[in-house]
Order: structure tokens, then C-alpha cells, then sequence
């Protein structure tokens, strides 16, 4: 198939605003919009202003309507409960609406914030959609966040009411919420008007009486009752939620997402990016926590009117690296889109890929990574195993979907392998030096996307305009500044490398630990590894590396870490003075995946640091640590 992106992508040149008023009639309106995009509105403008939806309608009621009641919208698989469960759109309509009336009945309106800490349960979805349908901000904290953090959230976005589970479960542990909910909201500054709990059965929480209510009797009293709740039509520029980025300190960083533009972008990238169609099952293997959740296990999904996978569990250990293969194959999944690090889990545990002879993913046409940079040897070993394309595409939290990807539903362009491919529709990508100048092709620098930025991106940060045009509009006047660093080469192709707070300076050479790590990755024997600047009295900065290998490696780890110096001497040079390498049982993690590398060069430079509220096992960094100083490379504080 002849790709169609070229044509696609100088349509949106040719007519930007002209090409997402077509694209929003996949969106049913209650009223049009007065102006597609008002450039005088906001930081950059604003979309489809004065068009009135509705986020929940969009993504239920009009495939029940339109003869989808009986197909499945939601499956839920659970591998550390051992549950199943199947939700029809007319089932989890009928959920919705009867949580929607709890919360109504709680007095959450259109325009309440009301605060979801949950684990991954359909209730979590529930709560979502149910906050859309009454035109109610809903913002998610995931689940287990410790009580500090989620206070100053509820401190934040002042929350009428706050949707929690008695209980997560990982694997081999229970995890109490209550009594972090509660730590929470002692140490918040705002207090909810009530907190709506399901009880799980794996540990059943303590309800305060006049402010705890049991949501599951709650709903069966709503269903017994009939109870209706018409969608509250809001209009296309009103918040649909507000999402905290990871890893944020101090005040937090409150992303919103708009009901209008939000719609519109998701319902183009089902189609034109995954080439998803209605009644296609599609598996974002993520957490309702993330924006990866938000975007594409409840909205992307339900507003295509395909079906989505909840999975409660993890990627190894849940109970084994084929856990991936199994879901796959028992509900054919047409699409998965994982992280990188959950394939480096799989590839570490099973690197031959033997668990995977046990199942039949015939229904599997794409496998999709994001979230962090996806090194050519997990690409590689991963169409190896699959035999399908597999997409390295790159977005944040704060632009909601793809800033630049390879469209499967256009036509796949050529694949380079680290490459995130090409800018969708909407984005328009330069790479500029810390002045603002253009870099030339193949050259490192800041990425920044010329505005406006299209439909679905954040308009602002929550409460906090000058914060947001200070953190992302003011550095490089016209642009929204990405953060991350990386090149486009002579064909256009954009190579994410490394956050910009990567990009170390080596005796006054700019290096990139990326193009370290995609050289260590490719040794054998490694299964996933980072490289981070610490300081260096004579250089400013020189790079350390922090591997893992793969099971069933025999070999010494100093035979390992001569290769891996040698490696990296040969393939970027001597200039990188890649003299230090720590062999490691493990990398710390943020519970999404992302690899802690600023606390790991904290570590490393003897600095103290603030344990990442993100943070999957606190217990890494000490390991981290004392790996360090068995090689003597940590600095005393």
C-alpha cells in the first residue's frame, strides 16, 4: 500500500484549520462551532469555540443508538485477582449513567472537579466517563500514590468529591488506598464534601461516617430506582480533565485536556494512525493514571466505537513473561501499544521468546511503543517475535497524541529503526539550537512545535497561565518547547535522543546519552540499560552506564563492561569518554515505565533528592547506590 501520508500531511499545510473542521465530523455536536480556531483566545488560540458535545455521549451513546449495544466496549483482565469480565456498550452505559447519578445525587456538577484514585478496575472508567457525562473536570492520580502527593493534588484542583477503591493489587501484595486517602485529605489544604469507595473483596476499607459511602450499593440503589442522567451539553473549550505530569515536586503541574479538540484528535488518530476500526479490539497496555490511559484505554477507543482492553496486571510476573501473548490471543487484539521497557522486561525474562510458541496472535496486525525512547534492538527483537510492523511514536502528556509517528491507517512510510518517523498532521517540527537558530539536517537540538498546536493539546496548565507560558511558549518565541532533544535527518525523520537535561556536555562536546544507550543495547547480552552525565572535575561532565542483563548470562560482568566500553568507543568515538560501567539487577522506574535517570545522576554526584513520588520500588535506589560505591563511583554528599 502506497502511503497517503504526503498528500495528508501538505493538506494540513495547505488549509490548517479547514483540515480538523473535516476531521471533527467524526464527532457528534449539539451545536456547531462559532469559530473553528480563535488565534486570539488563550496562549495560542483555542478550538472549535462556541461548539457545544459531549465527551461521554460521544464515546457510549450513540453506538448503543447506532447498533452497537451488544458489542463489547470494555474487557477486563485481571491476572492478579484471577477475574474476567466483558461490559457491552449498553452495559457500561447503564454503569455509567448509575454512577453518574450517585455522584448528581452528591451534589457534582458541571464544572466540579471531582478527583479518581483508583486501581485498574472498569469502575476507574466508569468514574471517568460518568464525570464527562456531567460536564464534571475529572482528574486522575494513580492509584497507590503516596499521601503527600495526592494531597497536594487535592489541595490543587479542590475536588467536590473524591472516587477511590478499598484497595490495588501487585503482584504478590495488597495495597491499601484508604488509609492513604485518608493520610491524603488530613494533609490537604481543601476537603471534599465525600469520597465514593468500591470495596474490593481482597481488603475492605473503613468508611468515615458522613463523608465515606459505598459506591457499589450506591449504584444498585440508582439501578433499582431507573434513575436517568441526561449528557449536560458543555461547550467544546471547557475542561474535560485535569492530569498531573510525573515525576512533579512542589506545586504540581496540572495539565487540562478541552472536550472539543480532545475529541476530534483522538477519533483521527484511531483511524489514520493504529488503523483501527469500530468493533476492533485495541489494547493500550497502560494505567488510567498516565495520559497513555486516558488517551487510549477509555477515550481513543469508545469515541471509534472499538473495543478496549483494562488489564490489571503486569507485562512479567503476572504470572510469567507470556502474559502479553495471552491476552493477545484470547481476545484478538488487533493492536497493542505498550512502552519500550515493558518488551525489555519480556526480552530480559525470555529472551528467545519460547513462551511465546504457546499462543495464537493470527489477529495481530501492529504492535505500537511510547513513552520513552525505543532502542533498535528492542524494535528488532520485537518484529522478530511478532512478525508485525512495529511503531515507535513519540507524545507527551501535555499534547494528549502522536506528535510524530508512522501512520498506519495512511500507508506505513519506510521504517528507520530509533526513528519516531515523521510529524502528524497538526505539528510543524524544528529542531533549534539554544538561540532559537535552525539546526541543519542531522544535527542535535531542541525539538519545539511551531504554533499553534493542533486540537487535543493542552490549552493551558490548570490555575496556572504565567506557569504555563513560562514552562513551555516563552524560551522560543512561536514555538511550544518539547523538552526533548533530538535531530531531523535529510529525509525529515525525527530521532528523539534524550530529554534535553540529557544531552551532557563532555569536555565541551555536546553527546547525547541516547545514541549510548541504543549502542549498548545492542550488545547480547544486555536486556535494557541508561546512561547518565555525572560530574567530572577535568571533563564538566562524563557519561556513566547502568546495565542489566539478561537472564541466564554466564559471562563475568567485568568481561561485559570491557565490550560495552570498547562498543561505545568504536561507534561514537572517543570523545565520548565512556569509561564507566555499572552492572545492575535492575533500573529505577516510574510506575509507567520511564527510567529515573535524574535521581540516578543525583545519586551519583552525592546530591540530595527528593524521592520521586512516581516511583515504582523505593528500595532500587539504594541498590543503585551501593552499586555505585562498590565501584567507587559515587561522590559523598
Amino acid at each position: 500500500m502506497t502511503s497517503r501520508y504526503a498528500e495528508v500531511y501538505r493538506s494540513w499545510q495547505s488549509d490548517p484549520v479547514g483540515f480538523w473542521e473535516r476531521a471533527a465530523e467524526g464527532i457528534d455536536w449539539i451545536k456547531p462551532w462559532d469559530k473553528a480556531f480563535d488565534a486570539s483566545d488563550g496562549a495560542y488560540g483555542r478550538w472549535f469555540k462556541g461548539g457545544l458535545s459531549n465527551t461521554c455521549y460521544n464515546c457510549l451513546d450513540r453506538h448503543v443508538l447506532r447498533g452497537r449495544p451488544g458489542q463489547p466496549a470494555l474487557i477486563y483482565d485481571s491476572p492478579v485477582t484471577g477475574t474476567k469480565k466483558k461490559m457491552t456498550y449498553q452495559q457500561l452505559l447503564a454503569d455509567v449513567v448509575a454512577m453518574a447519578a450517585v455522584l448528581r445525587d452528591k451534589g457534582v456538577g458541571k464544572g466540579d472537579r471531582v478527583l479518581i484514585y483508583m486501581p485498574m478496575i472498569p469502575e476507574a472508567v466508569m468514574a471517568m466517563l460518568a464525570c464527562a457525562r456531567l460536564g464534571a473536570i475529572h482528574s486522575v492520580v494513580f492509584g497507590g500514590f503516596a499521601a503527600h502527593e495526592l494531597a497536594t493534588r487535592i489541595t490543587d484542583t479542590k475536588p467536590k468529591a473524591i472516587v477511590s477503591a478499598s484497595c490495588g493489587i501487585e503482584p504478590g501484595r495488597v495495597v491499601a488506598y484508604k488509609p492513604l486517602l485518608d493520610d491524603a485529605i488530613e494533609q490537604a489544604a481543601h476537603k471534599p464534601d465525600c469520597c465514593l469507595i468500591t470495596q474490593r473483596p481482597q481488603a475492605r476499607a473503613d468508611l468515615i461516617d458522613g463523608r465515606d459511602f459505598d459506591m457499589t450499593n450506591l449504584m444498585a440503589q440508582a439501578k433499582t430506582q431507573g434513575v436517568d442522567v441526561p449528557c449536560v451539553p458543555v461547550e467544546a473549550t471547557d475542561p474535560l480533565y485535569i492530569l498531573y505530569t510525573s515525576g512533579t515536586t512542589g506545586q504540581p503541574k496540572g495539565v487540562v485536556r478541552d472536550n472539543g479538540g480532545h475529541m476530534v484528535a483522538l477519533k483521527w488518530t484511531m483511524d489514520a494512525l493504529y488503523d483501527i476500526k469500530p468493533g476492533e479490539v485495541f489494547w493500550a497496555a497502560s494505567d488510567v493514571g498516565w495520559v497513555v490511559g486516558h488517551s487510549y484505554i477509555v477515550y481513543g477507543p469508545l469515541l471509534q466505537g472499538a473495543t478496549t482492553v483494562l488489564y490489571e496486571g503486569k507485562p512479567v510476573g503476572t504470572p510469567d513473561a507470556g502474559a502479553f501473548w495471552r491476552v493477545i490471543s484470547e481476545y484478538g487484539v488487533s493492536s497493542l501499544f505498550t512502552a519500550p521497557t515493558a518488551f525489555r522486561a519480556i526480552k530480559k525474562q525470555d529472551p528467545e521468546a519460547k513462551l511465546f510458541q504457546a499462543y495464537e496472535v493470527t489477529e495481530l496486525r501492529s504492535l505500537f511503543l511510547a513513552g520513552e525512547r525505543a532502542d533498535p534492538d528492542t524494535i528488532m527483537w520485537a518484529e522478530d517475535v511478532l512478525g508485525v510492523p512495529v511503531i515507535d511514536h513519540w507524545w507527551q502528556t501535555e499534547t494528549g497524541w502522536c506528535i510524530a509517528g508512522n501512520p498506519l491507517g495512511l500507508g506505513l512510510l519506510p521504517v528507520k529503526r530509533g526513528s519516531s518517523t515523521v510529524p502528524m498532521p497538526g505539528y510543524h517540527i524544528d529542531v533549534v539550537d539554544e538561540g532559537g537558530q535552525p539546526q541543519p539536517a542531522g544535527m542535535l537540538g531542541n525539538i519545539v512545535v511551531k504554533l499553534p498546536l493542533p486540537p487535543g493539546c493542552l490549552p493551558g496548565l490548570w490555575n496556572a497561565d504565567d506557569r504555563f507560558r513560562e514552562s513551555y511558549l516563552s524560551e522560543f518565541e512561536g514555538y511550544y518547547k518539547t523538552s526533548d532533544a533530538g535531530l531531523l535527518d535529510e529525509d525529515g525523520y525525527l530521532f528523539i535522543m534524550s530529554r534535553t537535561d540529557d544531552i551532557i556536555n563532555v569536555a565541551g562536546h555536546r553527546l547525547s546519552t541516547g545514541a549510548m544507550e541504543e549502542v549498548i543495547a545492542g550488545h547480547g547480552d544486555v536486556a535494557e540499560c541508561a546512561v547518565i552525565g555525572v560530574a567530572d572535575e577535568v571533563k564538566g561532565q562524563s557519561p556513566c552506564g547502568f546495565v542489566v542483563l539478561k537472564d541466564g548470562v554466564v559471562r563475568s560482568d567485568e568481561e561485559v563492561e570491557k565490550e560495552l566500553i570498547a562498543m561505545v568507543r568504536d561507534q561514537i568515538g572517543p570523545v565520548a569518554a565512556f569509561k564507566r560501567v555499572v552492572i545492575v539487577e535492575r533500573l529505577p522506574k516510574t510506575r509507567s515505565g520511564k527510567i529515573l535517570r535524574g535521581t540516578m545522576r543525583s545519586i551519583a554526584d552525592g546530591q540530595e533528592f527528593n524521592m520521586p513520588a512516581t516511583i515504582d520500588d523505593p528500595m532500587i535506589l539504594e541498590e543503585i547506590a551501593s552499586a555505585l560505591g562498590e565501584k567507587g563511583f559515587v561522590k559523598s554528599s
